[in-house]
């Protein structure tokens, strides 16, 4: 009887935690701009007070987007096209009042800026514009495609387990040249 009222209860916490981090919605909108395909994507309501408060002790917080693009297959598998980590960070600096941002694209630092205003770094970490994806010789034309987007932070603390603290979303698009 006790083992069965742990499960429920472990059960309740897992289920509770990933009700608190559903809050947030990721808006994905695909791009296709001459010969490339881009992405731009922003986890709103992600930089919550809970992350504010992670940065203000001086963790590093690191936001990790999974990309994927797919090419939809009516009754099959989807295929997989192309895939892409990025990865946004903060790592604020106590004494200085600083926040030094770092992007990367497949583990290659792409971008970074030193900056003292905390509504930049919300942005740095949670909205990313015209992400190149791959060339759309790549594609076949009037074929339809989605991006998925899989989104985490660390550190975590949404729920016991880390479950809740991931974030999935898509976006169709038809490729037509």
């Amino acid at each position: 009887m006790r083992s069965k009222l742990g499960i429920w209860c472990v059960l309740v916490l897992v289920a509770g935690g990933g009700i608190a981090y559903s809050a947030e919605s990721l808006h994905i909108v695909p791009i296709v701009s001459g010969d490339d395909v881009l992405v731009s994507f922003e986890l709103a309501d992600a930089y919550t007070e809970e992350v504010r408060e992670a940065i203000s002790s001086g963790l590093r917080t690191t936001f990790t987007y999974e990309v994927e693009l797919r090419m939809v297959v009516p009754g099959w598998v989807d295929r997989t096209i192309t895939t892409a980590i990025v990865t946004t960070s903060n790592h604020y600096d106590n004494l200085t009042r600083r926040h030094t941002l770092a992007r990367a694209i497949d583990g290659r630092v792409v971008d970074q800026v030193v900056t003292e205003n905390e509504s930049a770094v919300g942005e740095w970490l949670t909205t990313l514009k015209r992400v190149p994806l791959c060339q759309t010789s790549r594609l076949d034309p009037s074929r339809d495609y989605f991006v998925r987007i899989r989104a985490r932070r660390r550190p975590s603390g949404a729920s016991l387990l880390g479950w809740a603290n991931n974030i999935t979303g898509q976006a169709r698009f038809t490729f037509i040249p």
